[in-house]
This record gives structure tokens, C-alpha cells and sequence, in this order.
């Protein structure tokens, strides 16, 4: 039975971002949500709960159907209140009375340790806070649940501990979830929704299953479209040769036909234009230029310490090598992004290298953190481009609106464009440094899997010589060829992540 109803549904926000979208919900749905960023994913949540009204269709809901909607933005009336009492507020007063063992309940369900319970959400990490806001819908108990971006912020164990939780839901709690993490989309539904501006698809089956499908049917558009723009442009030739008899005799009737011709090549046209061919968030490209050294950093028996001095790990005796492409493994707060650190410093400032990092002098870094922090929020794209890189304004402005920074972006503050819009721009500073090593600090986070799989294909393509760190685990499979593994305060190679992968699903946070 349908708790949800979606009849050509249809969003314009300066451009269509869906339109004629049909789609019922039932009871045991779970629904992958996948488009591009700024494509209306979003926006249709926020339509299903209530909160927008749609440009055309209609939304019907079961009567007495209640929606929980948990959103990406953290509510500022919560940020200065405590993790137990912004779960707390949720309820109705009442309620919240007479049953606050709900809260309890649903913390112990998501394992926040005691001592966060009672930290201002604004003090908690990104990935807390998202586990704050589900927290703070889930409590309420809703008939159906929708998500948008749920494990952004998230690292793989909190990732994973969240499948668990919601593959433990009642079945009859139909679940919608917008997500670019490909390995969560599959482990969590049974449904795809592709949203696209004219023709969305829906497909019975998770993501990696229907995204095949999708290809298929694209595969099979495009070789259509590829045939009717053929017999479009024979019929524009015929209607040239026919208008050049028409004018030397003066024949009002090859006029005629010449004028039908060409409305029939238009019609063509307009109707074999194939539906995935929608405007892109943002090309990404990288470059490698190369080195005569094969061995590009040693590392021997390097310590890697806290802030405080405390020992994270050891490396022992290590080589990073042209082509490499190595996966940095470590549960949260083993010391991973520290070791980046380690070795940027050493690249980047010889004179302040740890003891035990030695680099080749032809390398040359290309270094995007998670944070982003290279990118200032008060500068601007144009003006980071600039002081950067001698290219000249013209050639800047190119390159932005390339990677997806159209002119009204350009002179932004960058501090105002979306995840998507900044990752795109870290990429590309990250191409014109033109580097021949990299290191990547969750180099993924906000991009789309557009932008994603760009990302993997320009790595492998360019033999890249990388080492990154991710929680994204198709992005991890698709480009390591090289595994290291922080365990017992040592850094050991291993020869997949798959086991590693599997302790973090099993273990504590």
C-alpha cells in the first residue's frame, strides 16, 4: 500500500530541476535518492515533508502519515543546547515528560558515548551533529523517514554503524535517502530514484544494480539520438540543395517543401535529445608531470605523535613509488591525517622534515585537505586562481566556468558556495600546480558520484602516484593499488581494505 504519493511532480528554481516526476512510496521502501549536486535532491525532501511547495504535480500522503525529515543544516536554536536535551526538545513537552527514556533509548541505539551527551551540539564534530539531527527525528518516532546527506561529516565506522541501525528499522518505516556514497546506497536500499530535469528513472533495485540499468537505457538513447541527428542532417542537406533549385527557378512549391524539410530535421531535433545529457556540476581534471625518480619518499621508522607527544604509530621501514596509489587504513583519531601532515611538511619544507621522511627534490605536491583550509572563505575563485598561478584573467575565468564556477560565482566570497562548488575548485588548483604527487585528506567529501568517478578515472589515467585518505569505500576499491593499515601503533601494508572494512563494522566506535 502507497503511504506516499508523487504525481507530475515538477520544481523551477531559475531552471527546471525535475519535472513530470511520478513516484509512490510503500510500506518497506528504501529509496537511493541519486543525483548531481544542485539537482534538486534536496529540494524533493523537502517537497515529501512539507516544508516547499512544488511549481507543478501534487504530493498525497496516507491521512495521519507523520514524516520525519532530517535535513543537512544544523537548526541554530540547537547549536548552544546540550546533545541529550536538543534530542530531548524534539518531543512535545508531554511527551518528553513522561517518556524520556525514548532519548535514552535512542542514544544508547547510536552508541554517543556519556560524556558527549551533555556537549553543546556547536562543540561537537560534523559527524556528532549529524547523528545529533537524526537522533532528534528518529526519537519522535515518524511513519516515514527521509535523510539528505546522512554521512556527511561521517567517518567509515560511524558510516557503517549507521547501515546497521537503519537495516534494523521496522520494515514498515519506508526510508528515502539522498546520498553520493555509492557503498551506503548499496547496503542501505532496494530502490534508485534517478532525478534528472525531464525524465527521472526508478529502478526495483539498490544503487550499484540500477545505475547498470540506467546505463543501458542511456546506452540506448544515445545510439537513437546519434541515428535521428543523421537523418536530421540529410534532411538539412536536402532542404539546401532544394532552397538553391527554388531560388534559380523561382519555384514557390521547392520553397514549400524546402520550409518542411527543415521543420522536420527541427522536430527530430527537439524530440531525440537524449534525457541524460543534462548540464554538469563541473568537469575535474588532474595532471602528473612526471619524474625520473622512482622511489619518491622513504620513510624510516618515522614516529607519528598527538599534539600532545603521545605515540599514534610507527611506520617502520616504508617507499612510496611512481605509480603508487596507496590507501592510508586507520580507525578515527589513529593518526591519519597527522602522518599527511608529516609528509606535506617534508615536502613542502625540507628544513622541517620529521627524522626518517626523505623525499626526492623533483617532487612536487599537490595537497587538498578535508577542510579545504588553502581556500580561504573571504577570498574569491578569481582571485585564488591569480595570486596562485600566472594564467591571466581570461584564461582563469575559462578554467572556473569549466570546473562548474560560473561568472556570478567567480567574484563570490568563496565561504558562500556550496561543498560540491568548493571541492570542484580545490581540484583545480590542484591540476595547475601541475603536481607529480598528491595527497588527499578525504578528497571526496561534497563531491557528487559525477564528480567522484572523474576523480577516480583522472587518477588512474594520469598515473597518478597518490596517498590518501578516505572513508568513501568505492572510491577506496576503485583506486588503491596499495594498502597501509595503522594497528597496533604500527603501519603495516595489508593487501586489500576489505578486512579493514569489516573491523569497522563489527567494532566499537
Amino acid at each position: 500500500m502507497a503511504l506516499i504519493n508523487i504525481k507530475n511532480l515538477g520544481v523551477t528554481l531559475g531552471a527546471p530541476l525535475f519535472s513530470n516526476l511520478n513516484l509512490s512510496v510503500a510500506v518497506g521502501d528504501r529509496i537511493g535518492i541519486v543525483a548531481a549536486n544542485g539537482r534538486g535532491k534536496s529540494t524533493l525532501l523537502k517537497c515529501i515533508a512539507g516544508g516547499l511547495d512544488p511549481t507543478a504535480g501534487e504530493i498525497t500522503r496516507s491521512r495521519g502519515l507523520t514524516v520525519g525529515h532530517v535535513e543537512q543544516a544544523v537548526p541554530a536554536a540547537i547549536l548552544h543546547k546540550p546533545f541529550y536535551e536538543a534530542v530531548r526538545r524534539a518531543l512535545p513537552e508531554e511527551q518528553a515528560e513522561s517518556e524520556g527514556w525514548r532519548v535514552d533509548v535512542m542514544l544508547d541505539s547510536l552508541e554517543v558515548p556519556p560524556e558527549l551527551r551533555e556537549r553543546p551540539i556547536a562543540a561537537l564534530s560534523g559527524g556528532w551533529q549529524r547523528l545529533a539531527l537524526l537522533a532528534r527525528v528518529s526519537v519522535t518516532d515518524p511513519d516515514a523517514l527521509l535523510l539528505d546527506e546522512p554521512t556527511n561529516h561521517l567517518d567509515l565506522a560511524k558510516i557503517m554503524q549507521l547501515e546497521n541501525w537503519l537495516n534494523s528499522l521496522p520494515r514498515d518505516v519506508p526510508v528515502l535517502i539522498s546520498s553520493h556514497d555509492r557503498a551506503f546506497l548499496d547496503a542501505t536500499t532496494n530502490r534508485t530514484l534517478f532525478l534528472r530535469p525531464e525524465q527521472s528513472h526508478v529502478f526495483s533495485l539498490p544503487y550499484s544494480r540500477a545505475r547498470s540499468a540506467l546505463d543501458e537505457i542511456d546506452a540506448s538513447d544515445e545510439r537513437r539520438y546519434q541515428k535521428e541527428m543523421k537523418t536530421a542532417q540529410q534532411l538539412r542537406r536536402q532542404a539546401a540543395k532544394l532552397n538553391n533549385i527554388g531560388i534559380n527557378s523561382g519555384s514557390d512549391l521547392l520553397t514549400v517543401k524546402t520550409k518542411q524539410l527543415r521543420q522536420r530535421a527541427e522536430r527530430l531535433e527537439d524530440a531525440a535529445r537524449p534525457g541524460f545529457q543534462e548540464r554538469s556540476s563541473g568537469a575535474i581534471r588532474l595532471a602528473n608531470r612526471g619524474t625520473h625518480a622512482k622511489t619518491l619518499v622513504t620513510l624510516d621508522d618515522v614516529s607519528v605523535e598527538a599534539p600532545d607527544g603521545r605515540l599514534l604509530f610507527k611506520t617502520g621501514k616504508l617507499w612510496i613509488c611512481q605509480g603508487d596509489r596507496i590507501v592510508l587504513l586507520g580507525r578515527n583519531g589513529a593518526g591519519k591525517s597527522r602522518f599527511i601532515d608529516l609528509i606535506r611538511t617534508a615536502i613542502s619544507g625540507p628544513g622541517h622534515a620529521s627524522e626518517g621522511i626523505k623525499t626526492t627534490p623533483s617532487v612536487v605536491l599537490g595537497y587538498s585537505d578535508q577542510a579545504l583550509a588553502g581556500l580561504p572563505d573571504e577570498d574569491t575563485p578569481i582571485a585564488a586562481l591569480g595570486r596562485r598561478f600566472e594564467i591571466g584573467d581570461q584564461r582563469a575565468r575559462a578554467l572556473l566556468a569549466g570546473a562548474g564556477l560560473g561568472i556570478d560565482l567567480q567574484t563570490r566570497p568563496i565561504g558562500v558556495l556550496s561543498g560540491g562548488q568548493k571541492s570542484r575548485l580545490a581540484m583545480l588548483v590542484l591540476r595547475l600546480t601541475n603536481p607529480n604527487f598528491y595527497l588527499l585528506d578525504e578528497p571526496t567529501n561534497h563531491l557528487d558520484i559525477e564528480g567522484q568517478e572523474a576523480l577516480e578515472s583522472e587518477l588512474m589515467a594520469n598515473q597518478a602516484t597518490c596517498l590518501l585518505v578516505s572513508h568513501d569505500r568505492s572510491f577506496v576499491r576503485a583506486v588503491g593499488n596499495r594498502f597501509w593499515q595503522i594497528e597496533n601503533r604500527r603501519l603495516v601494508e595489508v593487501e586489500g581494505p576489505e578486512d579493514f572494512f569489516a573491523s569497522a563494522a563489527a567494532g566499537p566506535m
